[in-house]
């Protein structure tokens, strides 16, 4: 957090942040604090700190500690600073906040693993980034975490896959374009028949999609669809594998860092930015194109997963039609000799006589109906 002067307001830096709207680390353009940010509108700091009975903030930066003092969003103290030891190399900045009993009237509890469960995914998504986590009560054993994941996305889809049989060691691609940066890693289970396709965007989980999962899963489908075109494996080259047929068994992970994130709607569930998508399409159809090719035996292995789940659809399908059809035979009521045998036993399914003349016309009976033949 800054701690000079907002032109503005005229107050520091840090109360402009902690009390205004709009205001925050990822405004000013090319001198913002961020060069992507999750925030778009500069409200989260400021609507904590007018939710808490009390705040701390504090930063250090350039040989100085700056503290200052909150109540429901309003400063109790000015902001000071002291000059902190020479040897010191101290930088950051520390939030320390306690809710409004006033406001959160029931229990105030913070579940330590949700927080554990959101802090993990940004370790994996930022893996030059450390973050410990502790809780201390009184009377309670200290739970102390800390996650750092140098491996990024590829330790994030193993440690997805850790009870599950892969098919090949997980693939991983970067790509960066227009200011945009795509970072991709995905792998392939044998006793996996369904897909995970984890999408984020500036490391928020988008949990309804959007042009990013578009982009990986077109692309995608695409890429191995013009491989088993060339295959032996695939016998008909007109076979054409469905998304559905080509993820099954797959855990793929994409995170994107956009500049100007266009989010749908104000949880950010969905991402919207059309270039996005074409980025994405672009940066899997090189990779992974790039990939298969170095590696026949993983593309062997992906497109024989592939082609099991074809064959299997289909066979659910003949099976589906197959008990709608006989759905329909038993619901009919045919007259007279048209009915269904009653019986399953030849010998008590009579024979219709044979009618010769001009034409012969020969009425057969089996065990489930009659036909002309």
């Amino acid at each position: 957090i800054p701690t000079d002067i907002h032109p503005q307001t005229k107050k520091s830096c840090v109360e402009t942040v902690l009390t205004l709207m709009h205001a925050g680390g990822k405004f000013g353009g090319s001198t913002s604090s961020y060069s992507v940010a999750g925030g778009l509108h500069g409200v989260g700091l400021s609507v904590v700190n007018a939710l808490s009975e009390a705040l701390e903030v504090t930063v250090c930066r350039d040989g100085k500690e700056y503290r200052q003092h909150y109540s429901r969003g309003k400063p109790l103290t000015t902001l000071s600073s002291t000059t902190l030891p020479d040897e010191s190399s101290r930088q950051g900045s520390c939030i320390r906040f306690w809710p409004d009993k006033e406001i959160f009237t029931t229990t105030i509890e913070f579940d330590f693993s949700t927080i554990s469960s959101r802090i993990r995914e940004l370790a994996f998504l930022n893996p030059e980034l450390t973050i410990t986590l502790t809780k201390e009560e009184q009377d309670a054993q200290v739970q102390h975490n800390e996650y750092c994941y140098a491996g990024g996305l590829v330790e994030y889809v193993a440690w997805l896959n850790n009870d599950k049989k892969p098919l090949h060691d997980p693939i991983a691609f970067r790509k960066e374009l227009d200011g945009i940066i795509v970072d991709v890693s995905l792998q392939w289970c044998s006793d996996s028949y369904s897909d995970t396709v984890l999408g984020y965007a500036n490391s928020i989980r988008t949990v309804d999609g959007g042009t990013h999962i578009e982009g990986l899963k077109t692309s995608l489908t695409r890429t191995i669809n013009s491989f088993a075109k060339k295959s032996k494996i695939m016998k008909d080259k007109d076979i054409s594998l469905s998304g559905e047929h080509v993820r099954e068994g797959m855990t793929c992970i994409i995170s994107v860092k956009v500049p100007n994130p266009e989010f749908e709607g104000q949880t950010k569930t969905r991402l919207g930015n059309p270039e996005v998508r074409r980025i994405v399409e672009q940066s899997v159809q090189e990779n992974l194109t790039e990939y298969l090719e170095l590696h026949p035996d993983v593309l062997d292995s992906i497109l024989s997963k592939s082609l099991n789940a074809l064959k299997a659809a289909l066979a659910a399908k003949r099976a589906r039609e197959l008990v709608r059809t006989k759905s329909v035979l038993k619901s009919s009521s045919l007259p007279g000799k048209l009915a269904d045998c009653a019986s399953s036993n030849p010998a008590e399914s009579g024979e219709l006589p044979v009618v010769l003349g001009k034409s012969c016309i020969i009425f057969l009976c089996n065990a489930s109906r009659c036909r002309l033949a």
